[in-house]
């Protein structure tokens, strides 16, 4: 691989937001002026131009199980193929009120506490623009999945950032409470956590949930890696938590646990009031999500929990191989209790920023990740870290293997 047929900048598009410099044309809003395209999705577009192994974005690639594809198949020949219920088919939201009783012991009602939408990432947007005003202010841990900050300028709310310190990414207690006041919304949590790999615990659940009550506030959780945990972490939705149910919006998906991130088949569990509202928002947005795939997904939350054991024991087993890869060659690597990602320090490679060593990676080595930046609110605070991502097939990660042989440790 060529280093020449490399573009000049690995992202100009993180280049122009660290910068706080990127192009406004006349008719742009100003609601989406200082935040720029996915930086995680431009290193797939590298990836797949240059020939890299990609372990940026995280999507499987390794089939999905076979009952969950022949129950879309069937939903089609069946021909489920026009609209369903705007906010989501019986049958799924039936299928996934009946998943929760059985995980976690809480009932909701498929009727009024349910809403289909088209992916976790529908649902999060969904959700903020149903019950965040301009000038509310929404907090948010940092590192954070990209798409928070974009979500919470999109309401004309006021992102509150609050750090997560390496190595076990736990929060300041007394940080968080300072981020709290009159004019908070709402706090976005995720976990398990992207891309830390964090599980929140429930001491530190209770005590966010001590806040929002406090300070009126709603908890809004992406809990999309909750079946991708390991070593006996445990996952807690915060809606299970006393007193928590009424002010909690539970956010979740198809896409990681059946390894079909290109169904968009997610769902949002609020209350009856705030359903109400997000189910018109999500009508306008999207009408719904796919009619074939939302009955294939009903059929797949019926699985056994078997299906869940052992969904955590292999990623367990690409976690431990993309660990040693990473750590032979020269990575320092924050081990993840779950999610399917490993955050490393790449200050040992001696290159100035994350940037330029993404850059290096894709050209000279043909491996790319998500240079660390593009999940902090201040750029600076990541620029010595990389995100990788192993729900990858193991020969994938092999693959990885050989060529990071090729990175020189400085």
């Amino acid at each position: 691989m060529s280093s020449t047929s490399v573009p000049a900048t690995v992202t100009d598009l993180a280049k122009a937001a660290r910068s706080g410099k990127a192009a406004r044309p006349r008719f742009q809003s100003l609601r989406t002026r200082d935040f720029t395209e996915s930086v995680i999705r431009e290193m797939t577009r590298l990836a797949m131009r240059h020939g890299a192994v990609n372990l940026a974005q995280g999507f499987p690639d390794f089939a999905a199980p076979a009952e969950i594809k022949q129950a879309a198949h069937a939903a089609i020949d069946a021909d489920l193929n026009q609209y369903a219920i705007t906010w989501g088919a019986k049958a799924l939201r039936d299928a996934i009120a009946a998943k929760y009783r059985r995980s976690y012991g809480v009932e909701v009602d498929a009727e009024a506490e349910i809403t289909v939408t088209c992916g976790a990432t529908e649902g999060m947007i969904a959700s903020l623009l149903a019950t965040i005003n301009s000038g509310d202010e929404v907090i948010c841990f940092d590192p954070f999945y990209e798409n928070y900050g974009p979500d919470v300028q999109l309401c004309g709310a006021v992102p509150r950032f609050v750090r997560l310190d390496p190595p076990d990414w736990n929060f300041d207690p007394e940080e968080l409470r300072g981020a709290f006041s009159g004019r908070t919304k709402a706090i976005i949590l995720n976990t398990p956590n992207n891309p830390t790999g964090k599980v929140f615990t429930r001491q530190e659940l209770a005590y966010i949930g001590d806040l929002c009550r406090e300070f009126d506030a709603l908890a809004i959780t992406d809990e999309i890696y909750e079946h991708i945990i390991y070593e006996g972490e445990r996952h807690i939705p915060m809606a299970t938590l006393p007193n928590m149910r009424e002010r909690s919006v539970l956010i979740n998906s198809m896409s990681k646990t059946f390894a079909v991130t290109g169904w968009r088949v997610g769902w949002v569990i609020a209350p009856p009031d705030l359903t109400n509202s997000i189910r018109k928002v999500h009508d306008f947005l999207t009408v719904g999500a796919a009619a074939p795939l939302q009955q294939a997904s009903a059929v797949a939350l019926g699985t056994s929990d078997e299906y869940y054991a052992s969904l955590s024991h292999d990623y367990a087993v690409r976690r431990d191989k993309l660990l040693a890869v990473l750590e032979d060659a020269g990575f320092r690597c924050f081990r993840p209790k779950g999610a399917y990602y490993i955050m490393t320090d790449i200050s040992g490679f001696g290159f100035a920023d994350d940037l330029a060593f993404a850059r290096h990676l894709l050209s000279e080595v043909g491996v790319i990740g998500v240079p660390g930046s593009s999940f902090y609110a201040n750029p600076q605070d990541g620029s010595q870290q990389m995100r990788f991502c192993f729900c990858k097939q193991l020969a994938t990660l092999e693959a990885a293997a050989e060529r990071f042989a090729k990175l020189a440790h400085k």
